[in-house]
C-alpha cells in the first residue's frame, strides 16, 4: 500500500494516470502545427507620433527602440473592412488594429494622433509602399482625371517627427491637454452624425416653420455640447502659481463660466495639434493639355485615408 502511494507536498494521492479517450486509446499530445514557419511576419515598423505616451496601462507594449511591428491583414481582416457598420462604430478599425499591430492591446484607447500612422502602416504591410490615386482636375472642360502614384513611406517619415505639443500657457495659467483617444473620437463622430442627420432632415418633413425652428435650435444647441465636453475632457489639469486642478468637475465648471477668449485660445490650440496630424492635400502642377482645358497651374488633390478605399 505504501509503495503504492506518492507524497507531493503533504497529501497523499494514488498513483497518476492518464485517463483514457472515449474510445479507449491513449489521447495524443498537442503536437506544434508544422505551418506555423509559414505564419505572417511582421512586413513593417512604424514610430507612433505619440511615442506611446497617453495610453493606459496595459494598453500598448512599447519595444525599447520605439519601433512597432505592423504584420500585414489576413483575409479576415480585409472583410472586416469591408462591413459598413463595423466601420462607422469604430470596431472594425479597432479589430484590424489589434490583429495587424498586436503591440496595441487596447486600440479604444490610442491617441487619435496615432490612426493615420498605424492605417498606413498596414496599408504599406499589406500592399506595398505605393498608393494609386485618382481625381478629377479642377475647372476643365470636359472634366479631366488624374492619376498618380503617392509614396507612403514619406507619409510614415512625416508623421514620425511631429510632436504634440501638450502643454498651452495662457494668461499666467499652465494648461496641459492630451489628444483624444479613439474610443472618444468615435462617440463624439457618431454624436454629430446622428445630430447633423436629424438637422438635415427637418427639411424634408411636412411639419411648421417654428417646429422646424425649435428643432434646428435643439440640434444646434447638441453640437455646441459635443464640441464644448470635446474640448473639456481633453483638459489633463490647469495650474495657476501653485494651485493645480485636476477635478474634472472643477474644469468643466470652469469651461463653462470663463471668458470666450480663455475657450477659444484651448479650441485654437487643439485644432492647431490635430491639423498637424492629418494628411495634407498633394500639391499638383498641371500639365499644359490640363491648363488649356481651363485648370490652374497648380492646384491640390486631397488624401483620405478613409478605411473603406483605403483599403479596397
Amino acid at each position: 500500500m505504501a509503495n503504492q502511494m506518492t507524497m507531493p507536498g503533504s497529501i497523499p494521492v494514488g498513483p497518476q494516470t492518464t485517463p483514457l479517450s472515449p474510445d479507449g486509446t491513449q489521447p495524443q499530445m498537442a503536437q506544434p502545427n508544422p505551418l506555423q514557419k509559414y505564419f505572417r511576419q511582421p512586413k513593417v515598423y512604424i514610430t507612433l507620433p505619440s511615442k506611446g505616451n497617453w495610453y493606459p496601462q496595459g494598453a500598448i507594449e512599447m519595444p525599447d527602440n520605439g519601433e512597432i511591428p505592423v504584420y500585414a491583414m489576413t483575409a479576415k481582416d480585409e472583410l472586416t473592412f469591408k462591413t459598413p457598420d463595423a466601420l462607422l462604430n469604430g470596431t472594425a478599425t479597432v479589430d484590424v488594429i489589434q490583429s495587424c499591430v498586436p503591440a496595441i492591446k487596447d486600440a479604444w484607447n490610442m491617441p487619435t494622433i496615432d490612426l493615420d500612422t498605424v492605417l498606413v502602416g498596414l496599408r504599406i504591410a499589406t500592399y506595398g509602399h505605393e498608393l494609386d490615386l485618382k481625381s478629377k482636375v479642377p475647372d476643365t472642360a470636359p472634366i479631366m482625371d488624374k492619376s498618380y502614384t503617392l509614396d507612403l513611406r514619406k507619409i510614415l517619415d512625416k508623421f514620425g517627427g511631429i510632436t504634440y505639443d501638450h502643454v498651452l500657457n495662457h494668461n499666467g495659467m499652465k494648461i496641459t491637454l492630451r489628444p483624444q483617444n479613439y474610443t472618444e473620437f468615435t462617440k463624439t463622430a457618431l454624436k454629430t452624425f446622428e445630430e447633423q442627420r436629424l438637422f438635415s432632415a427637418v427639411n424634408d418633413t411636412e411639419i411648421s416653420e417654428e417646429e422646424k425652428l425649435k428643432r434646428f435650435n435643439d440640434s444646434f444647441i447638441k453640437l455646441t455640447d459635443i464640441t464644448i465636453n470635446t474640448v473639456t475632457n481633453s483638459i489633463v489639469q490647469i495650474q495657476v502659481g501653485d494651485d493645480v486642478v485636476v477635478d474634472k468637475g472643477h474644469i468643466a465648471e470652469f469651461i463653462e463660466k470663463a471668458d470666450k477668449e480663455f475657450y477659444t485660445a484651448i479650441v485654437d490650440h487643439v485644432q492647431l495639434q490635430r491639423a498637424k496630424f492629418e494628411m495634407q492635400p498633394i500639391d499638383v502642377e498641371a500639365t499644359e493639355e490640363e491648363v488649356k482645358a481651363g485648370a490652374p497651374a497648380k492646384y491640390k488633390i486631397p488624401v483620405s485615408f478613409d478605411q473603406s478605399n483605403f483599403f479596397a
